[in-house]
């Protein structure tokens, strides 16, 4: 056999060795999609608790649902939430607010994690002051690209939001519908695929792919303990959820787990050593696990049904837009969009005179 000859056989073997190692490791199913996603097991690295500064003030005696904002210096006057005050008990976070125990804004332990900080920081000090009628998590600018709503506007979402429709189905729900940058379309890839895994190598500076392809390790850290690997999501297993970290929540979601386990995870995002948004990112596909019921679903009180949870996480979205603001009989809907209801604008930006001409 020439050497040439030798030498090519070598290279087609090398190469179908590596196509069939990436196609059985990405194909490689878990051996349960039950997953233990019930507790925060995460230990962290010190014991001491930051100050509560993030008492908000009439919630004890409050009957309505709380408005948890977090927002930023740069979001703006905060007054586009007053009109608000009747339907909600507001509760609005500075997180780049300067530490100052004589200030009257409700202050974080530090700026990080994005939006995560404020709502972790809110539970933990109302832990016994969650209005029976749940909370709703939102950021503090007006207009934002994410908005589900056709001129982005946050005010007209939460004018119109359903809450006991929307926690009806399962005490959560995500104030999106439609399916834009989430990670519910089929074609998404799971976190922890080969394919997403090359991708955050191949581009380290992109946030977001880093934060899809650290969510599996984050979850195992976050639930795991011990037994890490018992519950990190295979290649093969996508964690389907909305974005953007905009919810609503019931009372009782939130009590089903402990004010130690929010301390932890809490913890965990200002342990963690990767950027600010990665970290707020990965938080942003966990709070659905957090929350949501799962009634009647196998392993019920043992895990987390994965294929459940990403039904849950995705509603369709003519369905979800009846729902939560009452816009029934949509035409023209896909599983993950209707017509005229929302448009992802270009590379993720408004234009900057959006809120002085649309406000």
């Amino acid at each position: 056999m020439r050497r040439t000859t030798r030498k090519a056989l070598v290279h087609l073997g090398l190469f179908g060795t590596v196509l069939f190692l990436i196609i059985y490791l990405n194909g490689t199913q878990s051996k349960t999609k039950t997953f233990a996603w019930k507790e925060i097991r995460y230990k962290p690295s010190s014991a001491t608790v930051p100050e509560s500064r993030g008492i908000c003030p009439g919630l004890a005696s409050n009957s309505k649902p709380a408005l948890v904002v977090s927002r930023v210096a740069a979001d703006g006057d905060p007054k586009w939430l007053d009109p608000f005050s009747k339907k909600y008990h507001p509760c609005i976070y500075t997180v780049d607010a300067h530490v100052d125990k004589n200030s009257n804004h409700l202050q974080v332990p530090a700026n990080k994690g994005h939006e995560a900080m404020a709502y972790l920081t809110f539970i933990i000090d109302n832990y016994d002051h969650v209005p029976a009628a749940g909370a709703v998590f939102v950021h503090g600018a007006r207009f934002q690209w994410h908005n589900d709503e056709a001129k982005y506007d946050n005010a007209v979402l939460l004018s119109a939001l359903n809450i006991p429709t929307a926690l009806e189905p399962s005490g959560y729900h995500n104030l999106r519908c439609d399916w834009s940058l989430s990670t519910c379309p089929a074609s998404t890839p799971p976190q922890g695929s080969l394919e997403t895994s090359f991708q955050a190598k191949l581009v380290p500076w992109d946030d977001r792919a880093a934060s899809d392809a650290g969510l599996p390790k984050a979850l195992a850290s976050l639930f795991g303990g011990k037994d890490a690997q018992m519950v990190r999501p295979g290649t093969s297993d996508a964690v389907r959820s909305q974005c953007c970290a905009q919810f609503v929540v019931s009372r009782e979601s939130i009590l089903r787990h402990s004010r130690e386990e929010y301390i932890a995870l809490r913890q965990w995002l200002l342990e963690d050593k990767r950027s600010d948004l990665v970290v707020g990112r990965i938080l942003s596909f966990v709070w659905h696990i957090l929350f949501m019921q799962q009634d009647g679903a196998e392993g019920v009180g043992v895990g987390t049904n994965l294929e459940r949870l990403n039904k849950q996480a995705c509603p369709n979205a003519r369905e979800c837009y009846c729902r939560l603001y009452g816009r029934c009989d949509l035409a023209e809907c896909t599983s993950g969009a209707c017509f005229g209801q929302y448009r992802l604008p270009q590379d993720l930006k408004l234009p900057i005179d959006w809120a002085a001409t649309h406000g």
